[in-house]
């Protein structure tokens, strides 16, 4: 059985190259699952962008981001020194450390004198990062490489940002994250001798949603008769077709992240949803014969068993059918670039 991520290698790097063009002083973010590429292959793309920089999300990313790519590496996870004093890859120059406390900074300086560092702002994300007033301070004493913000999704961030840049006259080279285009124009006009670096991995590697595709295979068909019982749960299906195919919660499949529900259209649609799910009747994100059937059961480990509705036609043993999913969530097979 296979659950493959299929990709137009021309297409895919066309968007990239697009991207990049319009995002100057990009720095290219790998982490995770490599938004469902695989990082290697990420850090292959970046190199071929030549941009001299990528950031990964933590320091368990990092061996393997200096393995694959010949630039410098930017760890967005902010160094702790009860966490992280022992890891042999603080001494590689390569790494850009984020600092966000004076204890910190003396435990990497500790460890290496001359280690690279930029200090991270609290924003109104109110995740981690130093607070407005103490940045200049820190900078100061760091010596650091820049200051790097990370901004909540949306728009609406240059006054956040414009503040810290008051507050820190001394910086030039400002890291920012999720900073709209339009956002950066501006920026760069109201502080044209500061250097702005957007961090982004989504609309980055997502530039050109039709260049890849996640398929599946179907690996058996039978019809069955109103109330056929199947699955481990013995669940009672309609009458059609039993379709199972490769992918299962291994690969991500029916393993979302939580819904924000911000408004109310998104509300109802997940209160819509649940209703759904405790009925059986949840859609799956696979599309077979033109539509998407819904399971039969959850998702095991390794495929999935759908219900064709009575009258669509079956697909044949060892069609491939496409799966809509969230690529940050989906771990392929395998990750086939043409």
């Amino acid at each position: 059985m296979s659950f493959v991520l299929h990709v137009d290698g021309e297409r895919w790097r066309a968007g990239h190259d697009r991207f990049v063009a319009e995002h100057p002083g990009i720095v290219p973010v790998i982490k995770g699952n490599g938004y469902g590429f695989g990082r290697d292959l990420l850090c292959a793309e970046a190199a071929r962008l030549d941009v001299p920089m990528v950031a990964v999300g933590a320091y368990a990313e990092v061996p393997g981001a200096l393995a694959a790519f010949g630039g410098d590496v930017l760890v967005m996870e902010p160094y702790r020194a009860a966490i992280h004093a022992g890891l042999p890859e603080l001494a590689d120059r390569r790494v850009v450390h984020t600092v966000t406390t004076e204890t910190d900074l003396s435990s990497l300086r500790g460890l290496l004198d001359d280690a690279r560092v930029v200090i991270e702002g609290l924003t109104s994300m109110n995740r981690y990062g130093t607070p407005v007033v103490d940045v200049a301070q820190l900078a100061g004493a760091a010596d650091a490489v820049g200051v790097t913000l990370h901004l909540p999704l949306g728009t609406g961030h240059v006054e956040e940002i414009s503040r810290f840049i008051a507050a820190v006259p001394g910086e030039r080279t400002w890291f920012v994250s999720h900073v709209s285009a339009a956002e950066l124009s501006t920026l760069a006009e109201r502080f044209p001798e500061h250097e702005f670096r957007p961090r982004i991995g989504t609309d980055l590697w997502y530039a050109d949603k039709g260049s890849y595709e996640v398929r599946a295979h179907v690996l058996d068909v039978r019809p069955v008769t109103k109330g056929t019982r199947v699955g481990y749960r013995q669940r009672a299906i309609a009458a059609g077709h039993l379709v199972v195919v490769s992918g299962g919660t291994s690969h991500g499949v029916a393993m979302e992240s939580p819904s924000s529900a911000a408004t109310p259209r998104s509300r109802a649609i997940a209160v819509a949803e649940g209703v759904l799910e405790a009925a059986h009747r949840v859609r799956s994100p696979f599309t077979v014969s033109e539509v998407m059937p819904r399971f039969a059961e959850p998702p095991h480990m390794q495929c999935s068993l759908l219900v064709l509705p009575e009258g669509v036609a079956p697909p044949q043993v060892g069609d491939e059918v496409p799966v809509r999913m969230r690529l940050t969530t989906t771990t392929p097979d395998a990750v086939v670039v043409s």
